[in-house]
Order: structure tokens, then sequence, then C-alpha cells
């Protein structure tokens, strides 16, 4: 069933209009798209929040309604103020169905990697996303990479994983994706009892205490 998100052409400009907007519940918004002027939108914001709700949040395709009209779209970026964690903005780019595009999919490691089983080691995810580029329908939730043949010290590169059907991978081939690291070792510092410091510590050569308590005598 197709996201439809309902839409509307944004009339007024400014840090009070949109302030405004806001205040309504709804957010500003702007579609970009390859041969289309940008379009000034407002957009209701529990759609975006339902939108994010998705395995494959920003990569996930939607109706954009406008009017009578309706566009396939995806979420090109989205603006947080930093003070209130609100969103404030909604970047949206109009995609077609048929023309190839370029997103960043996550990477999740699964296996038990034998560095970590019975090696002592841990996984260390270097590189959560990869850039792929595939046709709308074919863009994935997330790459699975396994790692279950992994020792200590190996990784596993762009150039190891298989692309999903339909998918090729931009990354460079030698970007490590996941390393099976050994723990970093915590330096012990040995406790110090007082006696042992002060038994440490330089000791007075013997002839420069025999010369000072002979001054201290001749001088009482």
């Amino acid at each position: 069933m197709a996201i439809v998100v309902k839409s509307e052409r944004r009339g007024a400009f400014g840090k009070n209009a949109s302030r405004r907007i806001r205040m309504k519940g709804k957010i500003p918004a702007i579609l970009y798209g390859e041969g289309i002027d940008n379009v000034a939108l407002v957009l209701d914001k529990t759609d975006i929040f339902q939108i994010m709700r998705y395995d494959t949040k920003e990569n996930t395709i939607f109706r954009l309604a406008l009017g009578a009209e309706e566009r396939d779209a995806m979420i090109k970026a989205l603006q947080i103020d930093p003070t209130t964690d609100e969103l404030v903005h909604a970047d949206l780019i109009q995609i077609a169905m048929d023309k190839l595009i370029r997103v960043s999919i996550p990477i999740v490691p699964v296996g038990e990697a034998v560095g970590v089983k019975s090696e002592g080691g841990f996984v260390d995810l270097v590189t959560r996303q990869v850039d792929v580029e595939c046709l709308p329908k074919d863009i994935p939730e997330h790459i699975e990479v396994d790692i279950s043949g992994l020792h200590i010290n190996q990784s596993l590169k762009v150039e190891n994983i298989p692309p999903p059907a339909g998918v090729r991978i931009l990354s460079e081939p030698g970007t490590v994706l996941v390393l099976i690291a050994m723990p970093h070792k915590e330096e012990v510092v040995a406790e110090v009892k007082p006696e042992e410091a002060a038994a440490a510590e330089p000791k007075e050569p013997e002839l420069i205490k025999k010369e000072r308590a002979e001054e201290e005598k001749e001088e009482k």
C-alpha cells in the first residue's frame, strides 16, 4: 500500500511565517527534482514521523499529493532544531520510478565471528552505510554481511560482499565495513607503598653527610 502525503503550496515566507506554520503542527518544506522547478510546500509533521518509522526511513518512497496531482518522492534531508530537537524543515526529492537513483544503505552484520566467539575479539562496525545505485523499486532496507568466518584482525570490505539483485554498489571496493578487533589492554599502575617510595628516593652521599655534620658542629 502506497503512502500518500498531503501537501499544499506555501504562500508566505520568512521566519514569522514559518513560526505560524509550525504552531499548527505543520512544517515548511521544499521539493527538488531533475527537470522541475523547486516547489515550496507545507506538510503535516505527523506524515514525516510516519515515514521515518519505516525500516527504509529516508529511503521510503511515497506519493506526494499536491492538489489533484500526485508525484513519487523521497526525503532528501530533515532539519532539526538543535535546542529543542523539533523537526523544523524537510527537503524532498521527486523521483522517476524508471530511472536509476543513488542512495545510502545501512550495513547489518549477521552471524557470530570466530574472532568473537573463541578469540576474545569484538565487532567494530567501521562503515555503517554504503552508497548504491538502483531503480527506486529495488532499494533495499539494508545489506546483510556475513561475518561468521572472520578471525581477530580480519575485516570484511565492500569488494567481499555480493550486491542485492538490481543494485550496484558505488562505494570504493577497498572500504572496510567490519573489523574484528582485539580489546585494548588497560595499563595496570602498581600501587607504591610509602616505605617503598621512600626507599626509592635518591640517597645523599655519605661524604656530603659527614661534611655537613662537621660544619654544624663548628657553628655551635
